[in-house]
């Protein structure tokens, strides 16, 4: 097989349309001649890539506007690959693209367009180069940070060195002389410190009086205090003040208005009758603390008390119960705790036996807290 060396003028063929002659034992003027009329493939016709491929496109009529519309590839690089100007070309792999996309649209094998490339241009292990048209500029923001950074960085360093500077050159602190400090520690003496006497409480930290709504004591059944105070007659009065109601107001005979309560044994009742006048509470005990009688009184509701010996009445209030002996009015309780004995003026009778007789069948002074057998208004 006979190959043409390339030389300036013209470049030897390869690859496909490449001349191809046996040589049978001597070369002869014949074979000469018959190896230099094969047909040379077109991208072997002229001395670089660049050329063969332009002469192909004028040869077809193609200008590089339109084969910069097909290609999609910039003009300038198709005049720079026309020229060989690798220069102004992207890096290599980008330049084998143009290649390939540049033989395809004149309709040559792009696969020998590459081959031809790689051996005109060989790869001398050079770095790649930057792309073309990619500015190479750094942000002048980076550099001023940095610089301030160090300024800073400085400055601190610098204002350290000074403080340990002044600190060194500053003179020592005055001390007092030897005897003056002994004549004064000599002075101090130890024991227990006299304080003064505590101050009084400000102003500010006195509790004010809880005011009370106009109208609520009228609205509860209690009458006013002062019937020609303003706003009715009403005035506000601290929580836990006991307005107690005009006894003139108040029945002076024993009236029923509700239920009676008693011990349910007739012998053990007494004369004194203890009566609500507004829904309030009310605890029966004996000697031994043990409750007889409790329970919530609604307004007109009565107690009898019974002849129990040691019998404490506890009350809510003491101006929530009026007293009533043998029918008469006395009053209200003379306290929110009293004994039942002091209510009557008959002596207080001794403590029911704890086992009634069989036929009365009387329940034990301590049962007084069950429901009353005799519910009956006396």
């Amino acid at each position: 097989m006979l190959r043409r060396r390339p030389s300036k003028s013209k470049a030897a063929p390869a690859g496909r349309g490449r001349g191809r002659v046996l040589d049978l034992g001597g070369e002869t003027d014949s074979t000469v001649e018959a190896a230099a009329d094969v047909a040379v493939d077109p991208l072997y016709s002229h001395a670089s890539i660049g050329e063969a491929l332009q002469a192909i496109r004028l040869e077809k009529g193609l200008t590089l506007v339109e084969l910069a519309e097909t290609t999609r590839v910039r003009r300038a690089y198709l005049e720079a690959l026309e020229e060989m100007r690798l220069d102004a070309l992207p890096s290599r792999p980008f330049t084998i693209g143009y290649i390939r996309a540049y033989a395809t649209a004149l309709g040559v094998d792009p696969d020998l367009a590459t081959e031809r490339f790689k051996t005109d241009e060989p790869v001398l292990d050079e770095p790649l180069r930057a792309p073309v048209g990619v500015p190479d500029e750094k942000d002048p923001r980076i550099a001023a940070f940095l610089i301030g950074a160090l300024l800073i960085i400085a400055a601190i360093g610098l204002w350290n060195v000074a403080q340990r500077a002044m600190i060194a050159a500053a003179p020592p602190p005055p001390l007092a002389a030897h005897d003056v400090a002994e004549k004064a520690l000599a002075q101090v003496k130890s024991g227990p410190v006299a304080l003064g006497a505590p101050l009084p409480a400000p102003v500010e930290s006195t509790t004010p009086p809880v005011y009370e709504t106009p109208g609520l004591a009228e609205a509860m059944g209690l009458k006013p205090i002062d019937p020609g105070a303003p706003e009715g007659g009403h005035r506000p009065k601290p929580v836990g003040e006991v307005v107690p109601m005009d006894l003139a107001t108040l029945p002076q005979v024993f009236t029923p208005a509700g239920r009676i309560f008693d011990a349910g044994n007739p012998r053990l009742n007494s004369a004194v009758l203890i009566q609500a006048v507004k829904p309030a509470a009310l605890i029966v005990r004996g000697a031994d603390g043990s409750v007889y009688f409790a329970r919530q009184l609604a307004k007109g509701e009565a107690y009898r008390v019974p002849k129990v010996a040691g019998l404490t009445l506890d009350v809510s209030s003491q101006y929530d119960f009026q007293v009533f002996v043998s029918g008469q009015s006395k009053g209200f309780l003379p306290s929110q705790q009293v004994l039942a004995s002091k209510l009557g003026d008959a002596p207080a009778a001794p403590p029911a036996p704890a086992r009634a007789p069989a036929a009365a069948a009387p329940a034990a002074p301590k049962l007084l807290n069950l429901p009353p057998a005799n519910t009956a208004p006396r």
